[in-house]
């Protein structure tokens, strides 16, 4: 993923060519882990975080105080996907929103490294002088040393492979028992390492994949995949249709035509990025007021830090209009989230607010679920997204 070097000699090895032979596709599957608490305000401020946005005061206090107990089976809060590091197996979760490849270290204190895999630091694997580090909008953060090593997904390996070794992690992470880290499927001129950024793992193997794609088909209530180097026409129905990528800030950013709220279609277009490490849909604060107007006993709480509803409501499907004519249509129950507590029969809404928080819309897992997703990063020229409906 990141190649980080110091030294000119480690940095010519980082940019030389796979060894391994081109004509390479295959799939892995995500796996589903136990249930555990989750903070649903604390997702939502560390989205808005992660892309520089504004967390409120109000925000950041339900962030710090609110928990609701879910599972990833009702929620699909967290789906894994099995990932080689030297010769340990670490649970990873596939991110095209950000560009780090960070996992738990032995550099953690031990009681923060129970349940984890752990990626073992060697000074010869060291990369001299490099570092990362980053912060969440709860004020949760992880950093630490980085390290050149072998990473094998599925049937793709990289050499000298840049590995960010956590060294510190502070508490919303340590209450993540089942997540051993995270591989960042972006651009890499959004990784985070220090002084000299590294490529993704995406982009050191491409060249060894039969096409340069990776194609998502993320699943509700069960373990989804992920395709690298081909497109599965078994998982699903008519043609793919692509939109360009505007890969200028490091995303998946594409521009819908058009959206709508079930038969209501609004012939504005909406600009945003595919997020498969975001849980939520971040709209325009407007459009989601206009959505939530539709929803009997909806309110925007301050107490759970965005929109709840009652748990019984029946929601509006949202869709968006890409290429002029195919309509990715998220269903109203996948908008219905999660409850927010055990006790209130009020459940938290799978759109939120961007605008005045972040100045790009999200389309993270609530809206990719109904779709097979191709992330292409050049087999016909330049990036693109295509969409089609999942089987």
């Amino acid at each position: 993923m990141f190649i980080m070097l110091a030294l000119l000699a480690l940095s010519s090895l980082a940019s030389s060519l796979p060894t391994q032979p081109p004509s390479l596709s295959f799939s892995v599957s995500q796996a589903s882990r136990p249930s555990q608490p989750i903070n649903l305000a604390a997702q939502y401020a560390n989205t808005l975080s992660r892309y520089g946005g504004e967390v409120s005061a109000q925000l950041k206090a339900a962030a710090l105080n609110g928990t609701a107990v879910t599972s990833p089976e009702a929620n699909d809060l967290e789906y894994l996907t099995p990932v080689t590091i030297g010769n340990v197996t670490f649970h990873l979760d596939f991110d095209t929103g950000s560009a780090d490849l960070w996992v738990y270290s032995d550099e953690l204190p031990t009681d923060e490294q129970t349940g984890h895999a752990v990626y073992a630091t060697t000074d010869s694997k060291l990369l001299p002088g490099s570092s990362w580090e980053i912060l969440y909008g709860d004020g949760s953060s992880a950093g630490g040393d980085v390290f050149a090593d072998t990473v094998v997904v599925g049937g793709l390996t990289a050499t000298m492979q840049a590995v960010e070794a956590a060294a510190t992690l502070s508490a919303e992470f340590e209450r993540d028992a089942h997540s051993d880290g995270l591989l960042g499927l972006a651009f890499s001129t959004l990784n985070m390492v220090k002084p000299q950024k590294q490529s993704t793992f995406f982009d050191n193997v491409k060249s060894q994949l039969d096409l340069p794609v990776i194609a998502t088909s993320l699943k509700h209530g069960a373990p989804g995949t992920y395709d690298f180097g081909f497109i599965d026409e078994n998982k699903y129905t008519g043609p793919l249709t692509y939109v360009d990528v505007d890969s200028s800030r490091g995303y998946w950013t594409f521009t819908a035509d058009a959206y709508a709220f079930g038969d209501d279609q609004i012939s504005t277009s909406l600009t945003g990025i595919a997020d498969t490490g975001t849980t939520l849909i971040l709209l325009p604060s407007d459009t989601v007021s206009r959505y939530y107007a539709n929803v009997s006993g909806a309110q925007d709480s301050p107490l759970h830090g965005g929109y709840v509803f009652p748990c019984d409501s029946k929601l509006t499907p949202f869709t968006l209009v890409v290429a002029g004519n195919h309509s990715v249509t998220v269903p109203g129950e996948l908008i219905n989230y999660a409850p927010v507590g055990s006790v209130s029969n009020l459940c938290f809404g799978g759109i939120q607010a961007a605008s005045g928080l972040v100045d790009i819309n999200i389309f993270g897992d609530v809206f990719l679920k109904s779709q097979y997703v191709v992330f292409d990063a050049g087999s016909q020229g330049g990036p693109r997204l295509g969409f089609a409906n999942q089987k």
